[in-house]
Formats: structure tokens, C-alpha cells, sequence
């Protein structure tokens, strides 16, 4: 193993830090500081052990270890978790139990999978998109590159729409005031964010990381304080036909598009790079997958309690008619709720933690479309034999980022309908399908495969990239 750290460090350490800058920033949810975590986890392996691996270490537990479970923890709960129970509740106490039962096989065995596609690297250092294309080649790999641009992408623009309209329903809800035209405060809110970004990484990747946990407090308590508002109404709701029978269509294309917006809901593939180019350097290739299914078995568990302890809470304490309204409103469930309750104060800290939440997660997956736009131009500009200077495409990306974010945002389009047919679909193509396949044509994967959590992975995957064509077959 010490041949293999001084192959990396050979190798230079600026791979690690471009690897942990294109994923550790983003969030399906909220996330924290993947690179600060990298150097405090590095900072306890040196401080528990000597230079040379052995076995025996990597079966004990250790404080990196403890610091990962709860990052893996902290980038999966945040502003994703804000959406979920809008959605997990449309069909009523059949689409929450769907939800419960798909929650945990489906977090765990994706991210288990995306994990052992990443260890597969041939150094050290590398991310998945340097993995990609070097199991699959170039083409596939520029391929990948750009799909994991578009899906960051598209996740910021969910999150430009959902901060306009966090802000819009604080301003007349809670301050009681006029909200300013949506153009002005939409380009307004989008480049106040696009500036502090231009602070530089070390000061977004800080707060975004110093907001992780409050956020997770919060939402722990918003669910307990919710407890005295449960009813039963969503227990005795389902789909019904215009004469009252049950819609088995309607509760179909119910489950159908549940299924990307649990998935984003869960995701945390954006620090699974990280946290594999970590897991080599502390533990080699060889106990690498050991530890890892150590600390997923320990983070997914009480990721998902927490998840659905949030989505089931805020279900329990409205009705299904709520969900339809907060959903028509385009407004988080933090929003929606903070609108409802008679305590000022609860509504104050409700609204305040969705900005919070939307805010981070903007801030961060800014940072990974900034990486990714930008590897992508300095690509194309490496095959034609020209060099592109930082500062030039640093303007480029701000520029593009404030008008697309801007121009989503003023149009308001749905954030529900977005996470179903955009954001949903491309990750699990990522998180479910890209694993899958590799264990089928990568020779040190095939190991893995005939297993019957690879075909449940593969048939969600499907179903959730499938809706992508759900809007075209609306138009029939």
C-alpha cells in the first residue's frame, strides 16, 4: 500500500483536488466540503497509524471512518429531502409505502455498486470520469463527462426556481410585504449567489460545510415538533376515478414518477469519488471494498431514518389536498408548512431553513457545474491543440450560469416536474445503470454480477430513466 501512496503522490496532488471539486460540491441534496473532508480524514489515518497498511488496520474502526459515515450522511439529507414528501404522499398511504420499501435496497445497493465501479481505477486518485474512460475509452468517456455535467446542471436550475420562490412566499407570508416583480427578483437572488461564488471555493466549500449539519438539526426537530399535527387523512387516501372507484392508472403513473424523485431524494453519488479516492489511500485497493460496505451499512441506515422519518411527518401533519396545493404553488414543503402553522416563530425558522437549504445546495452544485463546464471547454480546446486560460472561462461560466439560471427561475417552471422527468432520470442513469453495466464488461467487476440486488437496480433504474419521455407521451 505505501507503493501506492507514493504512486499517487507522484501523480501530483491536484488530481484528488479536481476530482474533489467536480463532485464534492454537489448535493441531491445538501452536502458538505467532500475535500475538507479528505484532509481531515488523511489528517486521523496519520494520526492512528504507521505508514505501512495491513489487513489488521483496515478491519478495525477508526475516526475517518466515523467522518465519512456522517459526510455520506450530510450530503444526502438537504434542500432534495425539501421535495420528496410533495411527491411521496400524491397517491395517498400507497405511494408512501411504496416509498418506505424501495427507500433503504434502493440507496444502499445503487451506492454499494457506484462505489465499486470507482475502485476500480488504475490510480489511486482518480474520479469516475476518469474511470469511465478508462473502462470504456475516450468517446464514452467525453460522453459520460458532459451527462454528468448536465445532471449538476439541472439540479441548479431546480434549485434557481425553488430560491425565487422561497423568497417570494417569505416576503409576503412572513414579512407581510409586496414581493418585487419575479424578473427583478429572480436576477436579483441569481447574481447575489453567482457573486459569492466569485468569492472563490474555499469560502463557498467553508459555509456550505458550516450549514450541513444546523440544517439536519432542524429538520430533525421541524419533524418531532410536526408530531401533535398528524391526522389519519393520508392513511385512508388513494386514487379514485371520477366515480369514486380506484384509479389503478393514475395510482401507476403515480409510483412511475415516485420513483427518480426517491432517487434524488437519496442520492449522494456526487461524494462517492471522494470518498473511494479516500478509502484507497487510507485502506489500498484490496480492503478498500471492505471498508466500504463497513461504513455504507452505518450511513445508509440512519440517512434513510432520518429521510423518512422528515417526508412521513410532514405527510402525517397535512392532507392530501395540502400536497396538491404545495405542489401547485411550486414551493417547498418547509415553505408550504411555514404558511400553515398559527406560531410565527416556527414559521419564521421553517422558511429560514428552506432558504438555507436551497442556498447551500445552490452554492454548492455551482462549484461542480463550474468544474464540469469547464473541463468539458478545456477538453474540446486540448483536442484542437488550444489552450484555454482560467480567468477568460471563469467569466464565461458566470456569465452563462446567471442567464440560464436567471431565465428558469423568471419562468417559474414546475420544480416537481423537473426532479420527474430531468434531474430523477439522469442521475439513476449514473447512480443505477452506469454500475450495472460496468459489472457486465469489466472484468474485475464480474464478480458482482447474477445477483439478484443487480436486477432490482437495474428495473428501478429503467423505470426512473423512462420517465424522461413522460412530458412526450403527455403530448398524445
Amino acid at each position: 500500500m505505501s507503493a501506492e501512496n507514493d504512486a499517487l503522490k507522484q501523480r501530483g496532488q491536484s488530481k484528488t483536488a479536481d476530482a474533489a471539486a467536480l463532485t464534492s460540491t454537489s448535493d441531491a441534496s445538501g452536502i458538505g466540503d467532500a475535500s475538507n473532508v479528505i484532509d481531515t480524514a488523511n489528517a486521523a489515518v496519520k494520526g492512528e497509524k504507521s505508514a505501512k497498511q495491513t489487513t489488521d488496520y483496515a478491519s478495525h474502526w477508526h475516526k475517518q471512518d466515523t467522518i465519512w459515515t456522517f459526510s455520506l450522511f450530510g450530503t444526502a439529507v438537504g434542500a432534495g429531502v425539501l421535495f420528496l414528501p410533495i411527491k411521496a404522499g400524491s397517491a395517498g398511504i400507497l405511494s408512501l409505502l411504496f416509498m418506505v420499501v424501495l427507500a433503504f435496497p434502493l440507496t444502499y445497493f445503487a451506492h454499494r455498486a457506484l462505489c465499486r465501479f470507482v475502485l476500480t481505477a488504475k490510480h489511486p486518485g482518480d474520479d469516475i470520469t476518469d474511470v469511465v474512460e478508462q473502462q470504456f475509452g475516450f468517446g464514452f468517456g467525453m460522453v459520460f463527462t458532459i451527462i454528468y455535467f448536465v445532471q449538476i446542471f439541472t439540479i441548479i436550475l431546480v434549485y434557481a426556481v425553488s430560491i425565487t420562490n422561497t423568497t417570494e412566499s417569505f416576503i409576503v407570508n412572513q414579512l407581510h410585504m409586496t414581493a418585487p416583480p419575479r424578473w427583478l427578483l429572480s436576477g436579483l437572488l441569481i447574481g447575489v449567489l453567482v457573486c459569492i461564488v466569485t468569492c472563490g471555493t474555499d469560502v463557498v466549500t467553508k459555509v456550505t460545510s458550516a450549514m450541513t449539519y444546523p440544517v439536519i438539526a432542524v429538520l430533525v426537530l421541524f419533524a418531532l415538533y410536526l408530531i401533535p399535527h398528524w391526522n389519519t387523512s393520508i392513511l385512508t387516501s388513494y386514487p379514485k376515478t371520477a366515480g369514486g372507484a380506484f384509479d389503478w392508472g393514475t395510482l401507476i403513473q403515480d409510483l412511475w414518477l415516485l420513483v427518480p424523485v426517491t432517487i434524488f431524494g437519496f442520492d449522494h453519488s456526487a461524494i462517492i469519488s471522494s470518498f473511494c479516492v479516500n478509502l484507497r489511500e487510507g485502506y489500498g485497493l484490496e480492503q478498500s471494498d471492505h471498508k466500504m460496505m463497513s461504513i455504507l451499512k452505518r450511513a445508509e441506515p440512519l440517512m434513510v431514518f432520518v429521510v423518512l422519518f422528515f417526508v412521513l411527518s410532514c405527510d402525517l401533519a397535512l392532507t392530501p389536498g395540502d400536497l396538491v396545493k404545495a405542489k401547485a404553488q411550486n414551493v417547498s414543503i418547509l415553505s408550504y408548512i411555514a404558511n400553515m402553522l398559527n406560531s410565527p416563530v416556527i414559521a419564521w425558522i421553517a422558511s429560514l431553513t428552506a432558504f438555507v437549504s436551497i442556498f447551500k445546495a445552490f452554492l454548492g452544485h455551482y462549484l461542480g457545474v463550474e468544474e464540469g463546464l469547464g473541463g468539458i471547454i478545456r477538453k474540446i480546446g486540448e483536442k484542437k491543440h488550444r489552450i484555454i486560460e482560467r480567468r477568460p472561462l471563469h467569466i464565461f461560466v458566470a456569465i452563462f450560469m446567471f442567464v440560464t439560471c436567471w431565465l428558469v427561475a423568471w419562468a417559474n417552471l414546475s420544480v416537481i416536474n423537473m426532479i420527474e422527468t430531468m434531474v430523477g432520470p439522469i442521475i439513476a442513469f449514473i447512480l443505477l445503470l452506469l454500475p450495472m453495466y460496468a459489472i457486465h464488461k469489466v472484468p474485475s467487476l464480474k464478480k458482482y454480477s447474477g445477483k439478484i440486488s443487480n436486477v432490482f437496480i437495474v428495473v428501478i433504474g429503467v423505470i426512473s430513466v423512462s420517465a424522461i419521455f413522460y412530458n412526450i407521451v403527455e403530448l398524445f
